[in-house]
């Protein structure tokens, strides 16, 4: 894969706006993105967050508030590829699913297994109540169902190796025609951010699909996107996945995370992709 797809998370759920440099309005998500596409990324992937005053570090399912934020990203990066999330806990994922009727992304990130999701305190405590973010194959199938409906390719998130060989099971049997896979790397509980682990990830994944990971820490991760870069995967930063620059520095917001995101791969001796040839190397047809 000569050209290299960056993809920008732009803010993730939880963390809290007052705290930390992420977007939650349309107006500020539209500004956000601005400064990605402008780094290089062709691909935006956006949370809701709920819009009322105090509460933009939790999530909105509002298809309303949805629509607001991809309009305005949209109208500031026309030609951008939108990459919804799904992510949810529990069983209802009507909410998703409306959002994906609503706005029509052209992907949509689809978890495809679950995880016991923990993080530990340097004193043993747990950091919050261990919890399972779950993902059985009904929830996958509707989720698969409801992009298919509008024409959104999956992206398959995959938190460990059991759950990326899980994956060609879902295309074999016919839960999805196409893929590229999204390995999630530096969760507690999941795949450590190791670049050793890659070539193995490579290696179980379906032979011809596309590929990207999602590093989440601080400067540590930096060594292994240049290593995403020189294996020929998609890259992926953003203030979802990490809030430091390569030499340690707190980020300033998205545009500065895709700026060093573009230097991987031009240390790799690739280009950065289009957003038209972005959507060539995932195959997408929306």
């Amino acid at each position: 894969m000569d050209k290299a797809v960056l993809t920008c998370a732009l803010n993730g759920v939880l963390t809290n706006p007052k705290t930390h440099p992420v977007p939650v309005t349309p107006e500020q998500m539209a500004a956000s993105a601005r400064e990605a596409y402008d780094a290089g990324a062709s691909v935006m992937h956006v949370h809701f967050r709920m819009q009322e005053e105090g509460f933009g570090h939790f999530p909105s399912w509002d298809p309303e508030v949805a629509a607001a934020i991809i309009d305005a990203i949209r109208a500031a990066c026309p030609d951008v590829v939108i990459n919804q999330t799904t992510g949810i806990v529990g069983p209802d994922v009507s909410g998703p699913v409306a959002c994906i009727k609503r706005v029509k992304p052209e992907i949509a990130a689809c978890n495809a297994g679950s995880l016991n999701y923990l993080k530990i305190r340097s004193d043993g405590s747990w950091a919050w109540p261990p919890m399972v973010f779950d993902n059985p194959v009904e929830k996958i199938q509707t989720m698969l169902d409801a992009m298919a409906e509008v024409g959104a390719h999956p992206e398959f998130e995959c938190f460990d190796v059991g759950i990326v060989r899980s994956v060609g099971m879902y295309i074999e049997n016919g839960m999805s025609p196409a893929a590229h896979y999204n390995f999630v790397m530096g969760v507690a509980s999941g795949m450590p951010c190791d670049p050793a682990l890659l070539e193995l990830l490579i290696k179980y994944k379906r032979a011809d699909d596309p590929w990207q990971a999602t590093l989440i820490g601080r400067a540590e991760i930096w060594p292994v996107h240049q290593r995403v870069a020189d294996l020929g995967g998609m890259l992926r930063t953003g203030l979802e996945d990490t809030f430091y620059l390569p030499d340690g520095e707190r980020a300033p917001g998205n545009g500065a995370l895709i700026e060093a995101l573009a230097q991987c791969a031009r240390n790799a001796g690739r280009e950065v992709a289009s957003p038209l040839e972005a959507r060539k190397i995932m195959g997408l047809t929306h």
